[in-house]
């Protein structure tokens, strides 16, 4: 009898091996087989929570036209992210063109630089004599800089290509992101209903509260890396500063990084310092780091709206989370750390805690088995 249990055990053993194992190999298939769909499904999903609201406007001036009003709104996306990239995309296209025809035909005529330059602290000297060697004598300048400037280009081109992958998978996902719009409802009820499978009677609110998050992010981050990036490219292109508007575009990257727009401009302001005049130079630099600055603003103002969690938690959270997954990270580590505070508050909270339990005395008498 024993013998016979012991050897059920055993194949009770190895048939349950076999089902792991199948399963664990259909699971890494599957997402074998997915993983190339994951991010542009985040961040659809991102796009989709983000637009909603815009969605529901639009939905209401169309009478109801769900699908219709998605697919505006995707496509307006879609035409956001294009149009600067082909502007800066050109403008690089032909200042490298114009570039080049000027050293075929060697009428290159670069200004010497004045004594406002080598006036710059720690730098000035040395940024005067390699402008001035530029100056006099070019062929021999770009000798002596060679692997520099090749080591430039190269990281030119490998962001510019980085830049055009990145937009054709925001141009996938914000397709994807207009159909989660179109079927809002369905799509609502469905994680729903998973995150309730999932964690229990919080799964709703946890739901909301993701989506809050995400809106919270969007305003507080990228809204406020958008508003300095205008602010400072306002100033950029009102004093003709070369490439304002691909400076400008770093400027918004640095604030969505969370990076101080202040490493892009204080090389400007020195620029600026070296070629205009003491007044308009003045106010320059004050416009700009005014600019700069206004995120310590904007930030308490901006992030947090709509959510019970406090701000400090939520940028924590984004900050870690660009760190960890770069720039999905915003959202994902902001919304992650925001679902650990609700539980943090939910455990404090709870009635059921050891601390609320009552605790049995030991004065009081045992009932014995006889009664």
């Amino acid at each position: 009898m024993q013998h016979n249990q012991s050897k059920l055990f055993v194949a009770n053993m190895v048939e349950s091996a076999i089902r792991i194992g199948l399963l664990f190999i259909l699971v890494v298939w599957t997402f074998d087989i997915i993983k190339p769909f994951v991010i542009p499904v985040l961040w659809g999903a991102i796009i989709a929570v983000a637009l909603m609201p815009m969605t529901t406007k639009l939905e209401r001036a169309l009478k109801g036209r769900r699908g219709i009003a998605a697919t505006i709104l995707a496509l307006a996306g879609i035409i956001l992210l294009i149009a600067p990239f082909w502007m800066v995309s050109s403008s690089l296209f032909d200042g490298v063109s114009r570039t080049v025809e000027m050293l075929q035909s060697g009428n290159v005529d670069i200004p010497g630089p004045t004594q406002k330059v080598a006036d710059i602290p720690l730098i000035g000297d040395k940024l005067f004599e390699v402008w001035a060697l530029f100056a006099t004598n070019l062929e021999k300048a770009l000798l002596h800089f060679l692997p520099q400037i090749k080591t430039g280009v190269s990281a030119a081109a490998g962001m510019l290509g980085s830049s055009l992958g990145s937009l054709v998978m925001f141009i996938i996902s914000l397709a994807i992101a207009g159909g989660f719009m179109a079927h809002a409802e369905k799509c609502s009820t469905a994680v729903s209903t998973v995150a309730m499978r999932v964690v229990g009677p919080h799964g709703e609110e946890w739901t909301s509260l993701t989506a809050a998050t995400i809106r919270s992010v969007l305003l507080g981050v990228v809204g406020v890396a958008f508003i300095q990036s205008l602010l400072i490219g306002s100033a950029l292109f009102a004093f003709s500063i070369p490439a304002a508007g691909l400076f400008t575009v770093i400027v918004f990257i640095f604030g969505i990084a969370q990076l101080p727009p202040l490493i892009v401009v204080l090389p400007l302001i020195f620029y600026v310092f070296s070629t205009h005049d003491s007044t308009p130079a003045t106010i320059f630099t004050v416009w700009v780091i005014i600019a700069g600055l206004s995120d310590s603003l904007l930030k308490p103002m901006l992030m947090g709206r709509g959510v019970d969690v406090p701000m400090p938690v939520i940028l924590i959270g984004a900050i870690g989370g660009m760190i960890t997954a770069g720039i999905i990270g915003l959202f994902l580590g902001a919304v992650i750390l925001a679902i650990w505070y609700e539980l943090f508050l939910t455990w404090l909270n709870s009635e059921e805690s050891p601390a609320a339990l009552p605790q049995a005395s030991n004065d009081e008498p045992v009932d014995s088995p006889e009664k």
